[in-house]
């Protein structure tokens, strides 16, 4: 424990990334021991949402995970460096909302383009609504390198969850659709200067209908998803129709009573790993300190 003061003594303030580079110590301990200190004043930025994870009791946890939160947005100081403290959480938001932004124009331009392209571009801006959800929505995405599933190739963190609501769009230009946006999906993944991933999804507004009788896992993160999305282009109507949809089903209302739950769970976890850690296995822990996969399924 010295030796961490000594570090945030000498350099100021630093994310919990930063100061994992400077001591001999796994996240999880670092993290106990900056969280039992009354010396080290942790400061965290952004916010916590909802996360579907069908290997959780009642699927409801939050995101970002006890670990990612420490890692990419705490900031960690001396209670004489509170001014500096405040400035470098301020910097942290503002460069997590700067990269949000950017992935967000990213994603607009890049589908308007190709429905622009599209020789039934006119027809899909009439019948489909283009939406993003995601980190990139709550201002919390990030740039931390992480391999794509499939390929492997290293991307620059927060994908970009693009979801497609079409209404009487006919089934050949919905497949000829699917399979632009996936040309566009390898474009990014494997543009040197980009490396951005695309996790797309193409799907009937009686579909949606459907899902949003939120009675099974997959329609419950189709109704949470949708809830969280914002408009990126294509039909207005359309998409007020979704939103009109998950107000009358009362999506926002199960969605808030389901993050309600999640909040009550992560503070009884970190409770739990700060005051048993040593009655637990490493495996048990790391179950409550960090989800195997960050990453969420659209349906």
């Amino acid at each position: 424990m010295d030796e961490i003061l000594k570090i945030l003594a000498e350099r100021g303030p630093l994310t919990g990334k930063e100061l994992l580079r400077e001591v001999p110590l796994d996240e999880f301990t670092l993290w106990a021991a900056c969280r039992r200190s009354e010396k080290i004043i942790a400061r965290i930025v952004g916010k916590r949402y909802l996360r579907l994870d069908i290997q959780v009791e009642g699927y409801a946890r939050l995101s970002p995970s006890i670990m990612r939160e420490f890692y990419g947005y705490t900031v960690l100081g001396i209670e004489q460096d509170m001014d500096a403290i405040a400035r470098r959480a301020a910097e942290v938001e503002k460069e997590m909302v700067r990269i949000s932004e950017k992935k967000f124009a990213l994603a607009q331009k890049t589908i308007a383009g190709l429905v622009e392209e599209h020789e039934a571009g006119e027809l899909i801006r009439e019948r489909a609504a283009f939406m993003i959800a995601g980190d990139v929505v709550y201002g919390m995405a990030h740039g931390e390198p992480r391999p794509e599933s499939s390929s492997g190739e290293l991307v620059k963190g927060s994908d970009l969850d693009i979801i497609v609501v079409t209404h009487h769009l006919p089934p050949d230009i919905s497949e000829s659709l699917d399979a632009a946006i996936y040309r566009e999906k390898h474009r990014l993944l494997m543009h040197p200067a980009l490396r951005e991933e695309i996790d797309s999804i193409i799907k009937d507004i009686l579909k949606v209908k459907e899902q949003l009788q939120f009675r099974d896992f997959k329609s419950m993160v189709a109704s949470k998803i949708l809830n969280e999305a914002d408009f990126l282009c294509g039909s207005r109507d359309i998409f007020s129709r979704v939103k009109e949809m998950l107000d009358q089903q009362k999506i926002p209302e199960r969605i808030r009573a389901l993050e309600e739950r999640a909040a009550v769970e992560r503070e009884a976890a970190e409770t739990y790993l700060l005051r048993a850690p040593q009655s637990l296995s490493r495996d048990e822990a790391m179950k409550l300190f960090h989800t195997a996969e960050e990453k969420e399924e659209i349906f």
